[in-house]
């Protein structure tokens, strides 16, 4: 009798029903996160007002004050895994649901994603970083 070999626990395993313009996402985020290493943290208030200034629509520069202004608004560390690995963290499949949200104007969704991790004072501006990201993307 030959018995069935079970995957290894911590073997990656793909995140259900993503869609390969959510995985871009998601790896784009990676990327950036990678990149971010060597920089400073800074203020989510901050970085948006930088955004504003210089009146750059770029995702890349987005991408990054959402990154390094991230563990401010959640109020914890950011776990987020190397480029192109099939797993998800928490907080990737939130910002993923978070996304999505934005993206199919799901007002409830994004009210009950946003206050379930964000602090107040920063839903907003997490909010519109996530969506000028998410406009790059095909999530509808």
């Amino acid at each position: 009798m030959m018995l069935a070999r079970l995957p290894h626990p911590e073997t990656p395993r793909a995140a259900p029903d993503v869609t390969p313009a959510q995985m871009a996402f998601i790896n784009h985020i990676r990327f950036v996160k990678m990149a971010c290493r060597t920089k400073p943290q800074t203020h989510l208030f901050e970085a948006c007002a930088l955004l504003h200034v210089e009146g750059t629509k770029s995702k890349e520069a987005h991408s990054d004050a959402l990154v390094r202004c991230l563990p401010e608004a959640l109020g914890t560390p950011v776990r987020l895994h190397a480029p192109r690995v099939t797993e998800m963290s928490f907080d990737e499949n939130w910002l993923l649901r978070l996304a999505s949200a934005i993206a199919h104007d799901d007002d409830a969704s994004i009210g009950f994603l946003l206050r379930s991790r964000v602090a107040p004072e920063h839903r907003r501006l997490v909010r519109f970083l996530v969506g000028r990201i998410s406009e790059c993307f095909s999530l509808v």
